[in-house]
């Protein structure tokens, strides 16, 4: 296995920004799992899917194609051959994804595809499982948290960017239900792994986190490289 670093965190911690400038800044390759799950909630919304119909998601996962393309320092998440980046962090998929992310059979499906990213170059990988259940034997395990507010706030401040239209209180209240879901989840529960290092960005700045992850992951090289 190459070298991977796993970055687990609730939404809103800046997980994803996060992991693209320390990915840049150390050479790895950066993978967004998130948008892989968002991917799947945001096809079964389209097909009027609900949470419990385990067959028509099963058909879903059989059909389903998910790529990833860099365009000018931008990813773009393309479903089916169609450019869904915005698509998939609109309000409906906030409120969906946990419940689909939840189940089993799509779990299952998502886990080995991201392990194979794993054998095949040096990356980073965030999620909610990645150091617990998708790459257990990570050379770096970060766990990424914020407080709730903060958390709500920066979520807020970025749908406001894309021109996502929903109040602050609408998100505080969809990142409470999200983590409750997540927490209390039977498959792949999100919780911190024990050998995970913990970060909490709620006072930090951007390039403050960076730089410590950043420290972390050089460390851990060196020791290895020894």
């Amino acid at each position: 296995m190459a070298f991977v670093v796993a970055i687990d965190g609730p939404a809103g911690s800046g997980k994803g920004t996060i992991t693209k400038l320390v990915g840049k800044k150390m050479g790895l390759i950066n993978i967004d799992t998130g948008a892989m799950y968002r991917c799947v909630a945001l096809e079964c919304l389209n097909r009027n899917i609900l949470p419990e119909e385990l067959e028509k998601i099963e058909k879903v996962l059989e059909e389903i194609d998910i790529r990833f393309k860099r365009d000018d320092e931008k990813e773009i998440v393309f479903l089916n051959g169609n450019d869904v980046t915005g698509q998939i962090r609109s309000t409906i998929v906030n409120s969906n994804v946990a419940k689909f992310a939840a189940i089993k059979i799509i779990r299952d499906k998502m886990t080995p595809i991201q392990r194979e990213m794993g054998k095949q170059a040096d990356i980073i990988m965030e999620g909610r499982d990645i150091g617990t259940v998708v790459f257990p034997d990570a050379d770096v395990k970060i766990f990424l948290d914020c407080s709730i507010e903060e958390r709500a706030n920066r979520r807020f401040k970025q749908n406001q960017e894309k021109g996502i239209k929903c109040t602050y209180e609408e998100v505080l209240e969809s990142i409470k239900e999200r983590h409750k879901l997540e927490t209390e989840r039977e498959v792949a529960p999100f919780v911190q792994a024990e050998d995970a290092i913990y970060v909490d960005s709620t006072k930090l700045t951007i390039e403050e986190v960076v730089k410590k992850i950043v420290e972390i992951i050089e460390e851990k090289r060196k020791s290895i490289n020894k």
